[in-house]
């Protein structure tokens, strides 16, 4: 069975510590040993692919080149979405790998800095949606808008912050070189935050834009276009929920996608939570996936069994 395991960036961040380089090591090593769990209770010639999100990251750099921009160049928003791939898939690379030798299990690792198109005509350019880096109070949105060009949004009541267009991915170039990998056992670390946002040019070239990917739409493509038959979103919550926000909430431990899309109709998942990850289990299943489990990071290997989370099935 091959396997995308989609690995939220939030997962790779322990709220009660300090967002140091050395605790995101440690916190993505601990993370790594629920994957290793995972892929040693698997059979022989079970493949997986990792993907994971870089929301937080991507804010931490955005927010450092925007202090140092009077020293130096800033960094746009797609080199900067290359630099936590690169970053991250150091970290998930190296804890795995040790995690995995010290099993003594038969598997290589890599990670691949990935890069995905989009639709240039796509309307999320029309109406950008996703927040990135810090916040700013309403007095300078005015001048931020007007010498920066940015669109700008409040946030929670916590201030305003810029949002980006976040396109659907169309293609991943890399697709053939993740393939090949897997098929030389190795497990790969692909499509980071989504994938560098990349759209075609009218003369044909295909340049880096200022928006971001959502991870779990790359990942559901991805999953279809190397014929995967499982899909695996880890997130912070236990798993899928009928009326989350109330006090009547109701875990649904199985459902079919037709379920979960009707419930998605009446509003039950919004798009700043649970909406984006019913989506993209949709895409997968309609396109040919057997299953999509969402569930806790620790309870990987327990809910790909069906003993926690929330398993989507077709129908």
């Amino acid at each position: 069975m091959l396997t995308v395991v989609a690995i939220g960036g939030n997962a790779l961040l322990d709220p009660t510590l300090p967002p140091t380089i050395a605790n995101q090591f440690a916190v993505t090593a601990q993370a790594m040993k629920h994957v290793a769990d995972f892929i040693q209770a698997g059979e022989k010639d079970d493949r997986i692919v990792l993907t994971h999100g870089n929301g937080p990251q991507v804010g931490f750099k955005a927010l450092r080149s925007q202090i140092s921009r009077d020293q130096v160049h800033e960094v746009p928003l797609d080199s900067i979405v290359a630099e936590t791939q690169g970053s991250i898939g150091y970290m998930i690379q190296r804890a795995l790998r040790e995690e995995i030798e010290s099993r003594g299990l038969p598997f290589e690792v890599s990670s691949i800095v990935t890069e995905v198109e989009v639709d240039p005509h796509d309307q999320a350019f029309q109406e950008p949606t996703k927040p990135i880096g810090g916040f700013y109070p309403e007095a300078l949105v005015e001048q931020l808008t007007r010498e920066r060009g940015w669109r700008m949004v409040e946030d929670s009541h916590r201030g305003w912050r810029r949002v980006v267009p976040s396109p659907a991915p169309v293609r991943i170039l890399q697709l053939d070189q993740i393939v090949q990998l897997t098929k030389w056992g190795s497990i790969v670390i692909a499509c980071g935050g989504g994938g560098i946002p990349l759209a075609r040019t009218p003369e044909g070239h295909l340049v880096g834009i200022e928006g971001v990917i959502d991870k779990d739409r790359s990942s559901s493509l991805l999953g279809v276009r190397m014929g995967a038959e499982r899909l695996v979103i880890s997130t912070g919550v236990y798993g899928v929920y009928k009326d989350f926000l109330t006090e009547n909430r109701t875990l649904l431990r199985e459902a079919p996608i037709s379920e979960l899309n009707a419930l998605e109709a009446e509003g039950q998942f919004p798009p700043g939570s649970m909406g984006p990850k019913i989506k993209a289990a949709d895409r997968f299943l309609a396109n040919g996936g057997k299953e999509v489990v969402i569930c806790l990071p620790e309870h990987l290997n327990a809910a790909c069994k069906g003993e926690a989370g929330t398993r989507i099935f077709p129908g």
